[in-house]
């Protein structure tokens, strides 16, 4: 199993933050790209809550979205081609003085099956690299799309 922990500051607010996490709209995409837009398949979506099946390249998670708390989201995996056990992600977010937002994340990757077994064990170690990249390119992608709907 592995565990991945990253860390970014934004000029975003966690609320802001959180609604690009939560839109499952057209373009999600666009905001991450392991969420292919023909593999994204709401199953439920409330105030606070949604269970999702997401994915891309062929691997694809259901995940039960929670954001009852305004300061963190926890995305449990509920089903996966080759993820299982704890697997799952936590973005927790901090207000700063200066206005900006400090963004940490953890996903959990546990493999069910060889596949996911492996490509835990690459991105628990050689592959963190690609994750901290992917969440640097959400927070960028969130932060123009809040700046055009500023604009």
């Amino acid at each position: 199993m592995a565990t991945i922990r990253m860390h970014e500051t934004t000029t975003l607010t966690p609320e802001q933050f959180i609604a690009g996490l939560t839109d499952f709209g057209p373009g999600r995409q666009k905001l991450f790209a392991n969420s292919s837009d023909a593999d994204l398949k709401v199953h439920e979506l409330g105030d606070t809550y949604a269970d999702v099946t997401e994915g891309a390249g062929g691997i694809w998670e259901r995940l039960r979205y929670d954001w009852s708390d305004p300061s963190r989201v926890t995305m449990t995996t509920i089903d996966s081609n080759i993820w299982g056990g704890d697997s799952g992600h936590t973005y927790t977010f901090s207000r700063q003085p200066d206005g900006t937002t400090t963004l940490d994340a953890v996903v959990v990757r546990d493999g069910k099956n060889l596949k996911g077994k492996v490509t835990g064990l690459l991105l628990g170690s050689v592959g963190k690299g690609v994750l901290v990249k992917a969440l640097h390119n959400t927070v960028k992608a969130i932060e123009a799309r809040q700046a055009s709907l500023n604009s």
